[in-house]
């Protein structure tokens, strides 16, 4: 082998060792069997959440994960592999390619990274069952709108009780002439 070609190789495992390093999350698939019209669409629903899917020679994925400190994952780079990478969201390689592996029999999902720790088969099916990052937003703010209404809620009840208690210890307008004239007879 030239020592060109040893060099581009050496930049591409450079390159993907960063890509592990950085990414919110890794998931490796074998996407073995994907039409051209599947795989395309594939790509087209990852790249909506700002993923991306890259097809990378096993021996070059062996050394990066090495590289990036992930060896144990060499074990599923056997056969042809693809790996969806995010930046940003941990969730979204997993749900997005669990979802299209449930339709589509040839996709197969093997494992990866989320947040920095390897993940099995099952854990990946784990995070794919979590909502997107704007779905555990709005509940979030679902939760505190909830709160905030609840003591709104509670505030109106006291100030109501309170506003009954004061009005029946207070005299009505036709007995307060009758109470000041009792107050200034027993003076």
């Amino acid at each position: 082998m030239s020592e060109k070609a040893i060099a581009v190789k050496a930049q591409k495992v450079e390159e993907i060792a960063d890509q592990f390093k950085d990414a919110a999350s890794a998931v490796v698939v074998d996407a073995r069997g994907l039409t051209v019209a599947q795989s395309t669409d594939l790509r087209h629903q990852l790249r909506e959440e700002g993923v991306v899917l890259e097809v990378i020679k096993n021996k070059i994925l062996t050394r990066a994960a090495e590289k990036a400190g992930y060896a144990e994952l060499n074990d599923i780079f056997a056969g042809p592999s693809a790996v969806a990478f995010s930046n940003d969201d941990a969730v979204a390689p997993a749900r997005i390619l669990k979802k299209f592996a449930d339709e589509n029999e040839a996709l197969q999902i093997k494992g990866g990274v989320v947040d920095g720790n390897i993940a099995s088969l099952d854990d990946i099916n784990k995070y794919a069952s979590l909502p997107s990052r704007e779905g555990l937003l709005g509940q979030l703010m679902a939760e505190f709108q909830f709160s905030i209404r609840s003591f709104a809620y509670a505030v109106k009840a006291v100030s109501d009780k309170l506003e009954e208690e004061g009005g029946a210890t207070e005299a009505t307008p036709e007995e307060a002439p009758a109470a000041e004239e009792a107050a200034t007879d027993a003076e």
